[in-house]
């Protein structure tokens, strides 16, 4: 039977706004695919990001122009030769997985050989601001096992000591989004650890990274937007200790699979993550993260609202999507 594609962009307010180094943003645009097989329906979500050249319209249409390559029998394992690894591929290879299942009648789990999905501690994401801001914000947060702190700004050892202060017990990790430099990365750096810090993502640019080879850290430092797919994994050998998987950058599932087995080959510990985006963005990342140290779940928690049947949070647990929302 062939499939039918279906492409809708959607736009989902943000609870306040959301900042990191590179700006702030009121609302959270997705590009969802759905294919269509009788009356089965896979559906997937991505969201285009602009620091890869993305853009919704171009994310759109590249997701379009697979309609006849669907019709036509293109399957999931093709599309990865077909697309290149991204926010197209994203949404069309997570909706393929979901097909793939209802038409097995089984759980994606299952299709990829993979033991039930059990509940995930995911960490709750706190905004750059200013340091009472953000220590305000933590505060409110500080119940939480795991918090996610964004810098990448002048002033940063201020705020993670303001936030380290307003909450005590919770475990932290700290997102840079390339923002710090190899001037000020010690001095950042050494905040972090005395904030008792668990781990810093992406510290700085992604092509100015080199300085971290001859860094030495006592923080593990996790590549972010450093680490795409397989592909550039080699690359990060001697500069980061761990590396955060996202769907959107590996093209899909089937490649972040592929890509968590080859890190933990060579070493890497793993994170899991998300861009603020729906439960439906979440779910096939609610898979691969499984086997991750870190997981960065949180994006509906971001939203003023999150679409029907979303992800159940429960405190600072996150559970496997229901069969109704995907998989």
């Amino acid at each position: 039977m062939p499939i039918a594609l279906s492409v809708e962009v959607e736009r989902w307010p943000i609870a306040g706004s959301f900042s990191i180094a590179r700006g702030a943003k009121i609302e959270a645009e997705v590009v969802v695919a759905t294919l269509a097989e009788g009356r089965r329906r896979g559906r997937g979500e991505c969201v285009p990001y602009p620091r890869y050249g993305e853009t919704v319209a171009g994310v759109a249409a590249a997701i379009e122009a697979m309609r006849e390559p669907l019709a036509g029998g293109l399957d999931r394992i093709g599309l990865q030769a077909r697309m290149p690894a991204g926010a197209a591929r994203n949404a069309l290879d997570c909706a393929l997985w979901d097909l793939e299942a209802k038409r097995a009648g089984v759980r994606v789990h299952a299709r990829a050989g993979l033991p039930p999905p059990q509940p995930l501690v995911t960490a709750y994401t706190i905004s750059l601001d200013q340091p009472d801001t953000m220590a305000a914000a933590a505060a409110k947060g500080a119940s939480r096992k795991l918090l996610k702190i964004k810098l990448g700004g002048a002033g940063d050892p201020d705020r993670i000591r303001a936030v380290r202060a307003a909450a005590p017990e919770c475990e932290l990790i700290v997102d840079a989004n390339e923002g710090w430099s190899a001037e000020n990365l010690g001095e950042n750096l050494a905040a972090c650890a005395d904030a008792g810090v668990t781990l810093v993502e992406q510290p700085v640019p992604a092509a100015s990274d080199q300085c971290l080879a001859a860094f030495p850290h006592l923080i593990p430092i996790c590549a972010d937007e450093s680490v795409h797919d397989r592909a550039s994994l080699a690359a990060l050998v001697g500069k980061y200790d761990a590396v955060n998987i996202k769907l959107d950058k590996t093209g899909g599932l089937t490649e972040a699979l592929k890509l968590a087995e080859e890190a933990g080959r060579l070493g890497f510990d793993l994170m899991v993550g998300c861009m603020v985006a729906t439960s439906l963005s979440m779910a096939p990342a609610h898979l691969l993260a499984q086997r991750a140290r870190m997981v960065d779940l949180d994006g509906p928690l971001l939203l003023a609202r999150d679409r029907p049947r979303g992800l159940k949070y429960e405190g600072s647990l996150v559970y496997p999507p229901t069969p109704e929302l995907w998989g």
